[in-house]
């Protein structure tokens, strides 16, 4: 089988991490027969700097293009420390998932065993912890109207959605749940907001049609708490783009680094893959940074892009591999520290057999 897979390293410590995802890949390609085809582009504060545009034309047209694109990390202190500044590299984000169609964000939270000691939760709480996040990611309040009166003394942000975009996420939703635990759990705020009770409206009605799958309904400040207090209750929770944003993050702790957790983008183009630590800018080109998060965005890329479930599991099992015999970086090292490149090298080798 012939891939292309785009890769777009973005900022930070993305480029670095990317390519050791890369050569898990390789790694992959080797052994399989597979014939991967890596594509570079460009975007984020690299990109503005070279053109002006964190997502450049040409770069949406490379990743339409390619089977799968493998996303490292956005971000740079210039402009986060600078409110004003009229282009800034999420920008780029929001354009290629609105030019993408990603409308779904696909984040599962499991625990490691070897890190369960690592978490700030009680092992006995969060062990055994396995759901997914699924996280509407084109509408609500990142991409409704929004403005500042003429005095620059109120703002506002406008939380829109329609009956078509929370359908379809639903469905994404159930036919996930379908293939685990048979159970959605729908989160709003439908006691305040009315876009929550378009969400459960919607929710109750397309359930119907899904007789096998348990659904209930959460508000989104109980589900907060019940992520942290009883983790193992969850199978797929399905919610709105803001709601979704921080939960997510939220429930990364579970697993006891943000640096292990890959995440997918899936839609009506190509999907995109990615760590969901962000560009940890000061650690870019030190060969410091956990790279496992992005390995794992490579597995989770071959399965659900490209169906190669016995290759993803290949990639999963040399990364718990890595950690058991305590080939980590410094974020989560218990003993010697090992660079990015050599965590790299380390999965790559054991994929191919040679450790």
């Amino acid at each position: 089988m012939k891939k292309r897979i785009a890769i777009l390293g973005g900022d930070g410590i993305g480029p670095d991490v990317t390519a050791e995802a890369q050569k898990a890949l390789e790694a992959i390609a080797k052994i399989s027969g597979h014939t991967f085809e890596f594509v570079p582009t460009i975007g984020g504060a690299s990109a503005i700097d070279q053109c002006g545009d964190p997502m450049p034309d040409s770069t949406i047209q490379t990743c339409k293009e390619c089977d799968a694109v493998l996303f490292g990390a956005f971000g740079d202190p210039k402009y986060d420390n600078d409110p004003n500044a009229k282009v800034r590299p999420e920008q780029g984000l929001l354009k290629i998932r609105k030019d993408l169609g990603l409308f779904a964000n696909i984040r599962p939270i499991y625990t490691f065993p070897a890190l369960l000691h690592r978490s700030p939760i009680k092992r006995e709480i969060v062990e055994n912890s396995d759901f997914v996040v699924v996280r509407e990611l084109t509408g609500g309040m990142y991409f409704g109207m929004k403005g500042r009166t003429e005095d620059g003394k109120t703002a506002f942000d406008t939380n829109t959605y329609s009956t078509y975009e929370i359908e379809r996420i639903l469905k994404t939703a159930f036919d996930l749940a379908a293939s685990r635990r048979k159970k959605v759990t729908v989160v709003d705020k439908a006691n305040i907001l009315a876009t929550s009770r378009l969400w459960r409206e919607t929710a109750i009605r397309i359930s119907q049609d899904y007789p096998d799958i348990a659904t209930d309904y959460m508000f989104v400040d109980n589900a907060s708490m019940r992520i942290i207090t009883t983790p193992r209750d969850f199978d797929v929770i399905v919610t709105e783009n803001t709601f979704g944003d921080i939960l997510t993050d939220e429930a990364s702790v579970i697993t006891g680094s943000i640096g292990k957790m890959p995440s997918a983008s899936v839609g009506e183009f190509t999907s995109l893959y990615e760590p969901i630590h962000g560009s940890y800018p000061q650690a870019a080109g030190k060969n410091i940074a956990n790279p496992m998060a992005a390995i794992l965005s490579a597995a989770m890329l071959l399965e659900t892009s490209f169906n190669m479930k016995e290759e993803s599991a290949l990639i999963t099992s040399a990364v718990n591999s890595a950690l058991a015999n305590g080939i980590r970086t410094e974020d989560i090292a218990e003993g010697k520290a090992y660079s990015t490149t050599e965590v790299g090298d380390y999965i790559a080798e054991r994929i191919l057999g040679n450790k």
